[in-house]
């Protein structure tokens, strides 16, 4: 019976200790992008991508009204080639096609890749401060609703947005 007894006090002392240790947790979310959108180095970065991206779309438009003059020039003379020039001028139209094609893939995944690289340092010093704060306020979770809308977050939630903006000289 002193067992159980025992047992029963050692309840009763250590399920309210670890009830208020429960309560103590802090829960925060961020909005990651918006964060992003308002560091000055993301607005030199997608500059640079948006100068790239043009140059390749540049690049992709001349390709392309050059296989259109091509074309057109094969429509309409057609009819007066021999079937060996008809087949070279059909076999160096479908190249030409498959160039472009390959430009445009290249072109998206080199778009992609410079994106990554130029974003990667930005998002690191972002997380760094984000991490700090966290750590700074005692938060246990930071959740980030850019990356999906939750389903549900509490009043009891902290927005650390304006906390990190502070950490990183943000307005």
């Amino acid at each position: 019976m002193q067992i159980h007894i025992r047992l029963l006090l050692c309840a009763v002392l250590i399920l309210p200790a670890a009830l208020a240790q429960g309560q103590t947790k802090k829960f925060a979310h961020i909005n990651s992008q918006e964060l992003l959108s308002k560091m000055p180095d993301s607005d030199s970065a997608q500059a640079k991508i948006e100068n790239l991206q043009k140059t390749y779309e540049t690049q992709y438009e001349q390709m392309t009204v050059e296989l259109n003059k091509k074309y057109e020039d094969y429509l309409q003379n057609r009819n007066t080639y021999t079937d060996l020039i008809r087949q070279t001028k059909e076999a160096e139209l479908q190249e030409m096609q498959q160039r472009i094609q390959q430009f445009e893939s290249v072109a998206s995944q080199e778009l992609q890749t410079q994106r990554t690289e130029l974003m990667r340092p930005i998002i690191e010093k972002a997380n760094k401060a984000i991490k700090e704060v966290a750590e700074d306020n005692g938060f246990i979770y930071v959740f980030d609703v850019s990356q999906g809308n939750p389903i549900y977050y509490s009043e009891e939630s902290t927005d650390i947005l304006p906390l990190v903006k502070v950490k990183l000289g943000l307005q």
